[in-house]
């Protein structure tokens, strides 16, 4: 009897543990595709909040394919925009008009990474004919030519204005542009303060389009391009 009852307890005491074990790797299980399913979830949503033509990044990490296109359309008889943007272009343009910036033209529009190339490849020919080795070359002209299929041209999204002219930030236009440009969906794309993350020396000339949603939080926060691209993946 002794035996029966030894054994009956233990049998009890072995079904309890089951038991237990069962019911507390069932609700591990539950956690884990809760987890599992909310990571996923948020990798959706975030991707997403990235996805977005108008922010799409293009720098020395970011290359695009050589045959990238883009519907295009024409600001004058040579130059051209992403046409999903141009008229936000043409409508900031009006409005400098309006407030009396006459001086201020586009210079630069949409380049294709052939054309990008061209200009890279000039550059460091320059700095080779001044006796710079390749390696030298290619690292002093990165300071203002973004290789091909990195930069901002190559989306047909940049502008540059006037000409290349460090005395561009002097202008009233300029002004003009920090206070107004992001009502038409445009950043400055290369501050002076944020040189070191760009990679890209200060370029007062150079204005991005990235809409206006992205381009006023930008400014708010105080971020570039790529630091914002950043705070989105982040939250």
């Amino acid at each position: 009897m002794k035996k029966f009852i030894v054994f009956l307890v233990g049998l009890i005491i072995v079904i309890s543990c089951r038991m237990f074990l069962e019911n507390n790797f069932n609700k591990l299980n539950k956690e884990t595709g809760d987890l599992i399913e909310n990571n996923i979830t948020n990798e959706v949503i975030q991707e997403k909040k990235i996805d977005d033509w108008r922010i799409r990044l293009v720098n020395y990490e970011n290359v695009l394919p050589d045959n990238y296109e883009i519907e295009l359309k024409n600001i004058d008889s040579t130059r051209q925009f992403d046409a999903r943007a141009i008229e936000e272009l043409i409508n900031m343009m009006t409005a400098m008009k309006k407030d009396g910036i006459t001086n201020i033209w586009v210079q630069s529009s949409y380049r294709s990474i052939t054309r990008q190339r061209e200009i890279f490849d000039k550059k460091v020919n320059t700095y080779l004919l001044q006796g710079k080795t390749q390696e030298e070359a290619e690292r002093l002209t990165l300071q203002t030519i973004n290789k091909p299929g990195t930069s901002d041209h190559n989306l047909g999204l940049a502008i540059d204005f006037n000409y290349i002219d460090y005395a561009f930030d002097e202008l009233k236009g300029f002004k003009w542009l920090q206070q107004n440009a992001e009502k038409y969906g445009f950043i400055l794309r290369y501050r002076k303060d944020k040189e070191d993350i760009t990679k890209v020396n200060y370029e007062p000339w150079h204005w991005r389009y990235v809409g206006v949603e992205h381009a006023k939080k930008i400014n708010e926060l105080d971020f570039c391009l790529e630091e914002y691209i950043d705070f989105l993946k982040e939250n």
